[in-house]
């Protein structure tokens, strides 16, 4: 497998913000990188507890997750009750990922860092971040069919990679207070005993193909995050781990190329893939972003520019479809010059229709000519970087759609892992389509330029 570099390219000399930062400032915060031995074990379930669990206790919890991803994220930002933000050596860069801990040691007193699959799983790893970054790991794993072998199970990550510091160990699925007490006596003096949680389908996060129901889909999501906590607080230790040094990395200012546009962008249930980071860099760049939502009825705002995010245009193709109005808005916009973007569900809403899995179809908003279908089986999956006119950005890609679209890619899409999945970028006027999720941070001056004429 090859090295994948993770330095971010240097923004080139413009107007720019000043960060809030001097370079080499330490801040002290506890922090925890929670992984698991595979996916599947409640990685996201403990951290959630965990947030919402100190949040009640009065602690400032700040949370982030390992990788690409947008549904965690969600679940996290509302046990916590501050926004989430994605740690990624390369997709985000060394000194992004450094420069995102930094501000968070300064506004909290306990650092909770979401790992992705198993520990040692994928390039770069939850390892690779925790190591790189001095970062201590707590393990979570499933005790639901086990009792001595999990103290085994712990000290077998623990030894397998030399300089990694696993800090503690935590049980999930246990089946009662002597299941977890036996568990517990199976763990060294030298890992911490950091609590469990139960067996109790009651306690399961709902899922959907993608991974996560979004937080903002549950009705009852804060029952559901206090019963976590709840569960969490009968074996939970009540220290919290030393406090770790943070500090700020140099970095180059943002370029402020968005002064007085207005960017609109569509944001609800058929929309929600959004990362905190593209918005904050977005108005850090002098943009007004202006939210509406297609679902609400919500007519297209005026504005300079449009970003149409991912999501589940698929699941409300009905609703999408009867849409005429913003559809003509939006072919207005696009025939007078002015930019989009539009990424995955994004993609799928602008092309002529769209099928879901039971085979219905509806038409769409007709910005690019083409039609997909949601299919049972993944369609893509990993890492993303493009060369696009405006620069290089990277990002990823994760779907279960396939598309014909009736255009000449503008570029083609590179796997820093050799991975298959190198997805297409379309380009019709300033219409940018594509199932790539950018990062923005990865190349601001880039970015911005996705959304100039």
């Amino acid at each position: 497998m090859p090295r994948l570099e993770v330095t971010v390219g240097v923004v080139p000399a413009v107007e720019t913000g000043i960060r809030q930062d001097a370079v080499n400032t330490v801040r002290h915060c506890p922090a925890l990188l929670v992984s698991a031995p595979a996916s599947g074990q409640g990685k996201t379930s403990v951290t959630a507890a965990l947030a919402r669990w100190h949040t009640r206790q009065g602690r400032r919890v700040r949370v982030f997750k390992t990788g690409p991803d947008f549904l965690d994220p969600m679940m996290l930002e509302r046990a916590a009750s501050t926004p989430a933000y994605q740690l990624d050596l390369w997709m985000c860069g060394d000194a992004d990922v450094r420069m995102r801990l930094f501000d968070a040691a300064g506004a909290a007193d306990l650092i909770l860092v979401e790992g992705v699959m198993g520990l040692f799983d994928g390039a770069p790893s939850s390892a690779d971040l925790a190591q790189q970054l001095g970062l201590p790991v707590m393990a979570v794993i499933d005790g639901s069919a086990m009792a001595q072998t999990f103290g085994a199970l712990a000290c077998g990550l623990a030894a397998y990679r030399e300089g990694l510091s696993m800090y503690g160990v935590a049980a999930n699925r246990i089946g009662g207070a002597y299941h977890a007490q036996l568990l517990q006596e199976s763990v060294p003096p030298s890992l911490h005993w950091l609590g469990a949680l139960p067996y109790d389908e009651t306690l399961a996060l709902p899922e959907r193909d993608l991974g996560l129901i979004a937080a903002d889909e549950l009705a009852d999501i804060d029952a559901r995050l206090d019963a976590l906590a709840d569960a969490w607080s009968q074996h939970a230790a009540t220290a919290l781990p030393p406090p770790m040094a943070f500090e700020a990395p140099a970095t180059d200012p943002i370029p402020l190329l968005l002064k007085g546009q207005r960017i609109a962008v569509a944001r609800d249930a058929a929309f929600c893939f959004l990362y905190q980071a593209n918005l904050d860099l977005l108005s850090e760049a002098g943009a007004e972003l202006r939210f509406f939502s297609p679902l609400a009825d919500d007519a297209l705002p005026d504005c300079d520019a449009v970003w149409l995010p991912g999501g589940y245009p698929e699941l409300h193709l009905a609703t999408l479809s009867r849409r005429h109005d913003l559809h003509a808005s939006l072919r207005a916009h696009r025939d007078a010059g002015k930019p989009i973007l539009a990424e995955c569900g994004g993609l799928l809403f602008a092309l002529e229709s769209l099928a879901d899995r039971d085979g219905d179809e509806a038409p769409m908003a007709g910005l690019l000519s083409g039609r997909a279908v949601l299919q049972s089986r993944l369609a893509a999956l990993g890492l993303q970087s493009v060369e696009l006119p405006e620069g290089t950005l990277r990002g990823h890609t994760f779907h279960y759609a396939r598309a014909w679209i009736v255009a000449e890619p503008l570029a083609q899409a590179s796997n820093p892992n050799e991975g298959p999945c190198q997805e297409a970028v379309y380009r019709t006027r300033r219409l940018t389509a594509s199932f790539v999720h950018f990062y923005f941070p990865s190349n601001p001056l880039a970015a911005q330029r996705l959304f100039l004429p």
